[in-house]
């Protein structure tokens, strides 16, 4: 089981911070130049790379092995993003700097999230844990980060600023890398056999490629993960500061509103594991994403 906990942990702790680091970052640029221009930039930094590089990146993590890329890229994480706090503290800032940094955090954390991803199968192998409670702890994982995150990031940009919230991200990715090191064996996310290394970059994302072609409702399903994943990432990331900033809730408002989407999201998955094996799929679906999808920029919109 150690290997499964700890991937588990990793995850968690990672996941963590990548979700307090959304609270803080956003407040961050908004309080300290009060432009909500370039807070989107900073936004569009960090999520620009990190989908990029995750699409990008497989033959890589095939090449190297995803334990020593889920290490790196948490180490990077973190010194990347203590490297704002230092910076600033020194008056050595400029907001060219401060987008660099953050597309560094946005670079590193898409293999490490993808590398921690790849190696659930093993992972519950070595534990002789079914693949399907596997995802579905892996699930809970996500949600619970999801929860956790945001409300502890919103509380501490409230009572200490945003930069003490950009701290913990910082300790949670450098402990993410930590529970790598120590909790997953060193055989653990065996890089690809020689001869598939040997292929080339190219030719292998060529070949994911065109199994993609193939699988047309797959692609179907990851265009529109893809573009509704940039929506919510304007909606947390520019939409619901700018909201909280001028309403005068604050940041521990954001903070409060993601949690209750992530409890609400646990709820959720759990009636569909109880109840969704009876129910028309498509229907679930249209209707989920009705709900979930227009209703919030609908009330923003209203409000305004």
């Amino acid at each position: 089981m150690r290997p499964m906990a700890g991937l588990l942990a990793a995850m968690t702790v990672s996941l963590t911070g990548t979700r307090v680091s959304a609270i803080a970052l956003p407040w961050f640029v908004l309080t300290t130049t009060g432009s909500t221009a370039q807070m989107g930039v900073v936004a569009f930094a960090e999520m620009t790379p990190y989908v990029l590089v995750k699409a990008l990146t497989g033959p890589l993590v095939d090449r190297v092995g995803p334990r020593r890329i889920s290490w790196v890229g948490d180490m990077v994480s973190a010194a990347a993003a203590g490297a704002v706090i230092l910076l600033h503290a020194l008056g050595l800032l400029p907001l060219g700097a401060l987008i660099a940094l953050v597309a560094v955090v946005g670079a590193a954390r898409g293999p490490g999230d993808l590398a921690k991803e790849i190696m659930v199968p093993e992972a519950a192998e070595r534990g002789r844990v079914p693949l399907e409670r596997a995802t579905g702890l892996m699930g809970v994982t996500e949600r619970l980060a999801q929860t956790v995150g945001p409300a502890a990031g919103g509380a501490v940009v409230a009572l200490l600023g945003p930069l003490a919230s950009l701290g913990i991200s910082v300790t949670c990715f450098a402990l993410g890398s930590v529970v790598v090191a120590w909790a997953l064996p060193r055989g653990m996310g065996h890089r690809a056999p020689a001869q598939e290394v040997h292929e080339g970059y190219w030719r292998r994302f060529g070949q994911g490629f065109a199994f993609l072609r193939g699988e047309p409702l797959l692609l179907s399903v990851i265009v529109m993960v893809g573009v509704t994943n940039l929506l919510d990432a304007a909606f947390s990331q520019v939409l619901a500061p700018v909201w909280a900033k001028e309403s005068g809730y604050g940041p521990a408002m954001v903070g409060l509103n993601s949690t209750v989407m992530g409890l609400t999201a646990v709820v959720g998955s759990l009636v569909a594991a109880a109840v969704a094996h009876r129910m028309r799929r498509r229907l679930v679906f249209f209707v989920a994403f009705l709900l979930a999808g227009p209703s919030r920029f609908l009330i923003l919109a209203v409000d305004g």
